[in-house]
């Protein structure tokens, strides 16, 4: 159940005819009013009447909403409260009634009309769909005090956790400030005109957190970066010029009208790139760098496999009490991922590995960018990383071999992680493992992980999918028509 308040209006009865209105693409179907304020008598003497023409007329129900504004003593410059309540699409279908008792709840959670307060806010309960509602309050209280709704967003969210276990809902999970931040409409409809396969954000993000997994200090990332073809801008101190204190990163030909780049920091790409969080993986104390001795590819792997191995099996005996080492040492493993897949993949977002490096990367972080320990065996994965950045592309069978095996060896890391996860109640972070570790067996599968090299990884290899799947949407059952009827006219 995911609860979504809405940027507060000023025009209660414009919002009130939209959610009766056929909607933006025709989706509102039969809207009725399933709850209302105590006191507001039964909903059909709120419900909008048909006039001459079929046209409702909602003055009575948008003058009884909006009485309590005209009276407060101080009433706020954006009066109108409006938050959408939508289940999951695998939660089975609600009745009106159950939705009333979900409306009040919301309402009595967020503070606007607590159970027994006759004096509250009046709201109204809308319901158009099978599944979701929409509460619009007015934030006058009946005793003409203004209601500001402070900590909205935190207390339906909690009351929301609570609606899905009393229902039986699809739980959602509390918000762990974990995932990326989301490239925003307006750069996917830039990255569109321009003839960019991603958008801005989704590259910088890329590089940087291949940067800093393949570094192994701050210098040696900033100029990762720089190989990469990014624009690097870095922040100073304040009090001490020389001390390096945050960074940003720009595209070039990625700028605004007046030709300035559009720079992203760290802390706008991902919770954990800010320089203070990627410091934390760096041991910089040491004057001179010493660069880690240069081994066969195949053996960079195989030492590999071998790491995660040994993570796997301690993250799954350590997922009981969650320690915060078996953290450090899953959050090491999905830098060794990330780099072997651009290894593997090259710089093609739309692999298996990619993927699969994404969602892990989700699932190792800490929540609230709390500090993991430096543990031996992960320092041990971060070596292996920075050894296969300098081993380059897979070029040899033996080489390409060590990696599925590692790969594999990786899906039972993502499986432990996900126990932990959710023995740590992080409902989150333990799907996105599930979901790496599904992508990591397909990438293995599908590349031959069933050759002797990677037999002793203890994974039962799935059926590789055929080379063209089936059609699943609309457009591939209609592309594969006109192939079936080109091919009956030869």
């Amino acid at each position: 159940m995911i609860p979504s308040i809405h940027k507060r209006g000023t025009r209660v009865g414009g919002l009130i005819r939209y959610l009766y209105g056929p909607g933006r693409r025709e989706e509102h179907r039969d809207p009725r009013l399933v709850a209302a304020w105590d006191g507001a008598g039964p909903l059909s003497r709120l419900e909008p009447v048909a006039g001459p023409g079929g046209k409702l007329d909602f003055t009575q129900l948008v003058d009884l909403l909006e009485q309590p504004v005209r009276a407060g003593r101080n009433p706020p410059q954006r009066t109108v409260w409006h938050t959408s309540v939508r289940n999951h699409a695998s939660d089975r279908t609600l009745s009106d009634q159950q939705w009333a008792h979900i409306a009040r709840e919301m309402v009595a959670g967020s503070g606007l009309a607590p159970h027994g307060d006759t004096r509250a806010v009046r709201w109204i309960a809308v319901r158009h769909a099978d599944d979701h509602i929409h509460i619009v309050a007015t934030l006058v209280r009946q005793d003409r005090r203004t209601e500001w709704g402070r900590n909205d967003r935190w207390r339906c969210q909690r009351t929301a956790r609570d609606l899905e276990e009393r229902y039986g809902l699809h739980r959602v999970g509390p918000a762990d400030r974990t995932a990326d931040t989301r490239a925003h409409r307006a750069e996917v409809n830039k990255a569109r005109r321009t003839g960019r396969r991603e958008p801005a954000r989704n590259r910088l993000r890329r590089e940087v957190r291949f940067a800093a997994a393949a570094a192994g200090s701050s210098a040696e990332f900033f100029d990762l970066l720089r190989a990469a073809g990014l624009q690097v801008r870095l922040r100073h101190s304040s009090t001490d010029p020389g001390q390096v204190t945050g960074y940003a990163v720009a595209l070039d030909g990625h700028t605004i009208a007046d030709g300035t780049p559009v720079w992203y920091g760290g802390g706008r790409l991902a919770p954990d790139l800010t320089l203070p969080q990627l410091r934390t993986r760096w041991d910089e104390t040491s004057t001179g760098e010493a660069a880690p001795p240069l081994i066969e590819q195949a053996e960079v792997y195989r030492q590999a496999a071998e790491q995660v191995r040994a993570a796997a099996e301690a993250i799954r005996q350590r997922a009981a009490g969650g320690q915060g080492a078996a953290g450090a040492d899953a959050y090491a493993a999905a830098d060794a991922l990330t780099v072997t897949a651009r290894m593997m993949e090259g710089d093609d977002p739309r692999g298996p590995l990619h993927r699969a490096a994404r969602v892990l990367d989700r699932a190792t972080r800490e929540p609230y960018r709390r500090p993991l320990p430096r543990t031996r065996r992960a320092e041990g994965l971060r070596s292996m990383s920075r050894l296969m950045k300098l081993a380059g592309q897979l070029s040899d069978n033996a080489a390409v071999f060590e990696a599925l095996r590692m790969v594999m060896q990786m899906s039972l890391l993502a499986d432990a992680l996900a126990d932990m996860r959710e023995s740590q109640q992080r409902l989150h972070q333990a799907r996105a493992a599930r979901a790496a570790a599904g992508l990591l067996r397909t990438a293995g599968t599908r590349q031959g992980t069933t050759s002797p090299a990677v037999a002793d990884t203890g994974v039962t290899p799935q059926p590789t999918p055929p080379s063209t799947p089936p059609p699943t949407g609309a457009h591939d059952r209609r592309r594969q028509a006109r192939s079936t009827n080109t091919g009956r006219g030869r």
